[in-house]
């Protein structure tokens, strides 16, 4: 029988996002307290990107692109994503998290407070409900993570990147240069980021948002490239704008979680009036 202890290396979906948010902190960390994966509450963090690295190839890629888009999973709308999208549950303590409507809604709300366009408020309300391809069946490694651009070299500024090492893409010598199977400055539109909730997400409501949210959506998680720097070579001069856009949004999502639960119930007369404005009543999933 095949082994299954490593198959969910987080004990919850979001348990990236709270990893992600400790790494990019602004506030002040000692030397040993920063990025410190050897303490052991980051070893499910560390075990999910031994997974994600190993996996994350450029075939894979291709093939979960294939799978899912032409969007045939689903139909429905907006709003009844965020309500399906909260059937995924913390399985380990279902006592206190907050659900997944609840932190969309903080995002949201964070952006709304700073009196940021509607679009924007939007953006933080959808950002995550790419999320829903761990209930159509994917593992964490393949629907969370850091983002990364595949077929070509893995940046060391990727977090942990030393797991590249199991990757087969890495023995392959095209694939291990810096421009790959790129031309140079060809524009993240004809790169592959490594396969996850964000580009799926884009596929499905890039029609109806403009091109900043677009950016938003599909780039929140490319921390190599808007945080570190990395990957300037493939960009265009739209792309690099356009990461300003990206580097606004990521402190909502990072930084909006806390312990007061929004109401729901009063507040979703105004999310279903903003979805109106942008969505039609069905969107292909």
């Amino acid at each position: 029988m095949r082994d299954t202890t490593n198959d969910q290396p987080l004990h919850h979906v979001d348990d990236w996002d709270d990893d992600v948010g400790s790494r990019y902190s602004d506030q002040e960390k000692t030397t040993s307290e920063f990025r410190n994966y050897e303490a052991p509450e980051h070893n499910r963090v560390r075990e999910f990107y031994r997974l994600n690295h190993e996996h994350q190839t450029l075939e894979f890629n291709r093939l979960k692109r294939q799978q899912y888009l032409p969007l045939r999973q689903r139909r429905m709308g907006i709003w009844e994503a965020m309500e399906y999208l909260n059937t995924l549950v913390d399985q380990s303590d279902p006592d206190t998290e907050l659900s997944q409507i609840e932190h969309l809604m903080q995002s949201a709300e964070a952006i709304r407070r700073d009196g940021h366009p509607r679009w924007f408020i939007l953006t933080g309300l959808v950002h995550d409900l790419g999320k829903i391809l761990c209930l159509y069946g994917e593992p964490q490694w393949s629907v969370v993570g850091d983002t990364f651009p595949v077929g070509c070299a893995f940046s060391d500024k990727i977090v942990l990147a030393e797991y590249f090492d199991a990757n087969p893409d890495r023995q392959d010598i095209e694939l291990s240069t810096a421009q790959g199977i790129y031309e140079t400055n060809t524009g993240l539109d004809n790169v592959l980021l490594s396969w996850g909730h964000d580009e799926y997400l884009y596929h499905v409501v890039k029609n109806y948002l403009p091109i900043e949210a677009q950016y938003m959506i599909r780039y929140h998680s490319f921390y190599a490239g808007h945080r570190e720097g990395a990957y300037t070579h493939l960009m265009s001069p739209t792309d690099e704008a356009m990461m300003e856009w990206v580097k606004k949004f990521n402190p909502y999502d990072l930084y909006s979680k806390s312990d007061q639960r929004p109401d729901v119930q009063a507040l979703k007369p105004y999310y279903c009036e903003l979805i109106d404005e942008f969505f039609p009543k069905q969107l292909d999933w």
